[in-house]
Parts: structure tokens; sequence; C-alpha cells
């Protein structure tokens, strides 16, 4: 990388942190062109020239650490030896992250990024591709071989990460009725009886047909609503 790609690649992270510091402090309405300029100390033309817009801004924000978010799940459910191992890695990973990541998660969970996600929405899709891809090579070889119902791919992530969403976004919200670690250690087994197969229930398994399908799937992540806004399949 030249000199001038390594200086450009600092102007605009030091745009992106000091976009993020804004939203955990002040929330949507402190992210500004004039804040973020000056909280960064970056000129308003090199904001322009990296990100195209203050929307920009907020979408490569999003895509930066919607990517992070995913790779740590990523990470931690291909180190599982078993869907139940699996179910609970993610949780616990999911759970650590907002903990350790607490503006970047708010940002993340918060429904104001949807506004900025309508025009990038091709751009948050594809840093997905790569995560999906690995979470369906690592299902797959698990449906097929009858650890989960044959339910669609869609419908196990909602069963996944539903409840670990909203108990992300509770504990964001402020509202001090949530213990992080209290649901690390509840959640997993309760989500992994709504994946367990039925044992009295007739042999329907259809292998493949929980693996996540990159092309046909929403956000992996926490926000949907941006992604069903921003276009189909997008993050």
């Amino acid at each position: 990388m030249s000199p001038k790609q390594q200086r450009g690649e600092a102007t605009a992270d030091r745009l992106m942190d000091a976009a993020l510091r804004l939203y955990g402090t002040s929330g949507e309405q402190g992210l500004t062109v004039s804040a973020v300029t000056k909280a960064s100390g970056v000129s308003l033309g090199s904001l322009y020239h990296h990100f195209g817009s203050l929307d920009g801004l907020a979408a490569a924000l999003f895509v930066r650490w919607n990517e992070r978010l995913m790779d740590t799940l990523v990470s931690a459910l291909t180190r599982s030896a078993s869907v139940r191992d699996g179910v609970r890695a993610v949780v616990e990973a999911y759970l650590g992250f907002v903990r350790e990541h607490r503006d970047a998660a708010l940002f993340l969970h918060a429904s104001d990024p949807s506004r900025h996600m309508m025009h990038h929405g091709r751009q948050v899709r594809e840093v997905q591709s790569a995560s999906l891809a690995a979470i369906a090579a690592w299902l797959e070889p698990h449906v097929a071989a009858g650890e989960i119902d044959p339910l669609p791919g869609p419908l196990v992530e909602s069963l996944v990460m539903g409840p670990v969403v909203a108990t992300a976004r509770r504990w964001l919200s402020g509202i001090d009725d949530q213990d992080l670690d209290e649901a690390a250690r509840v959640l997993p087994d309760r989500i992994w009886r709504s994946l367990a197969p039925d044992p009295a229930a007739p042999d329907q398994a259809t292998p493949g047909r929980a693996t996540p399908d990159p092309a046909a799937r929403g956000q992996a992540g926490p926000d949907q609503a941006a992604a069903d806004q921003a276009g189909p399949g997008a993050a």
C-alpha cells in the first residue's frame, strides 16, 4: 500500500471513529457533518471525498461493524462440534460483542441506520456473502445428520437470533432489568430446544433445507429492518 493510500485509510478511519463516538454519546441527532468534521479534525472535503455524503459515512460504519460482528459469530460457530455447542457459542459471542463494543452495538441495533442503508444495500449485502457461505457450509452436515429439525434457513436464523437480538436491544436501551451473563446462561438451551428434532414426529428430514441461502436470506446481523429497506438480501 502506498503512503497516499495509507493516509487515505487513516483519514477514513478517523471519520468513522468520530462518527461512532458521536452516535454513542448523542445518538442520531449528534451525527451531523459539522460534528463529525470537528470531532475528527478532518475537512468537509475529505469526508465527501471518502464517503460521498453523511449517509455514505454511516453506511460504511454499519458495514464495518456488522462485518466484525459476523466474523465474531462465524468464528465462534465454526469452532463448535455440534449444533447445540454452536448455539451456545453464538449466543455467548453475540452478547460478549454487545458488551465489549457498546457504541457499535447501539448503532447496529438502532432503527436510525435504516435510513442510511436504503441506498447502500448492495455494499452491505456483498460483505455478508462470505459469512453466510461459511455458516451454510458449517450447517450442512449437521442438517444432514438430523441434529436439528428440517426447517427453512431463515426460520432457523429467527429462532436462534431473535431472542439474542431482543436481549441485546433491551440491554442497550438502558432498561435496567436485563443481565447479559444470565441471558448467556439461560438462552442457549432454550433456543436449542426450539431447534432440536421431535423424537415423536415422523422422519421428514430434508437434508440441506436448513442451510442458509445467501441469495435468498436477509440480514444475518441485528438490523433486519434496515436490510429490508436497502433491498432484497441486503446485510
